[in-house]
């Protein structure tokens, strides 16, 4: 075979990884004259290497992020009232494997979806499957869609290993179908000992008002804060912050 041929071979064997260095590597090895086992394991390297990034993509763009955030470009000098410590321990992901949650609560702006964002990014990396939600937005979708679509969401919600859902809550009062919802995720999660990471401006004790059931609340707060991770964000706003640096940058 010549190497037009071994390169469309590789391809119908899927091996594109291998096909895409097969040249560089040729080249490589005759200009060290290296040994066939090294080229050939570069070569299975290449291959290892191409899949896993395809599949890391697959997973970020499956989890629903918009973006790529990470702890290392979070300005944790401005506001010195964050959990720091307890932020980086959710960025282990200890917490996934143990089945845990975590709830994220305090003032707007303070950085709570930032760091929720880079844990489950960090999950995507490490291979979890992810979903990030915001939450009021999609519940107010489901409240609209059919039954089957409804079922085929609630699944969407209970099989990853990380449900993320983001700025709980932020309408305050949220439909009573949105209510269920919560509940049945929560519930079903809870029996399946996967984790849940809830941002969110509302205080656990506000929940029975926000919900419009306290009884809802109790149950829902039971299952979730079993075995959960209490991170309270206070302090400045990091979006005021960045207006008011807006602002002062804008000629007069």
């Amino acid at each position: 075979m010549n190497m037009i041929e071994i390169e469309r071979a590789l391809r119908e064997l899927r091996l594109s990884g291998i096909a895409e260095t097969l040249s560089t590597r040729v080249m490589q090895a005759q200009a060290a004259q290296e040994p066939f086992l090294e080229t050939f394991a570069a070569m299975l390297q290449d291959e290892l290497d191409r899949r896993r990034s395809r599949l890391t993509e697959r997973r970020f763009r499956r989890s629903g992020l918009d973006e790529r955030p990470s702890l290392a470009d979070f300005d944790w000098r401005f506001n010195q009232k964050l959990p720091r410590s307890a932020c980086f321990e959710l960025h282990t992901l200890k917490f996934i494997g143990e089945g845990a949650n975590a709830l994220v609560i305090g003032k707007p702006g303070t950085g709570k979806s930032h760091v929720a964002k880079a844990v489950a990014y960090q999950a995507t990396l490490q291979g979890y499957d992810v979903r990030y939600v915001e939450a009021d937005t999609e519940f107010a979708r489901y409240g609209l869609a059919s039954t089957e679509e409804q079922a085929e969401q609630l699944k969407g919600w209970i099989e990853p290993d990380l449900l993320v859902l983001d700025d709980l809550f932020l309408a305050r009062r949220i439909a009573d179908v949105s209510a269920e919802l919560l509940q049945a995720i929560v519930h079903q999660r809870y029996k399946l000992r996967r984790a849940i990471v809830i941002t969110s401006n509302r205080v656990v004790q506000d929940w029975g008002k926000y919900l419009g059931d306290a009884t809802m609340a109790s149950t829902i707060l039971d299952r979730l804060m079993h075995r959960c991770a209490m991170l309270e964000f206070e302090g400045k706003s990091y979006r005021l912050k960045e207006a008011a640096s807006r602002i002062t940058a804008t000629p007069v």
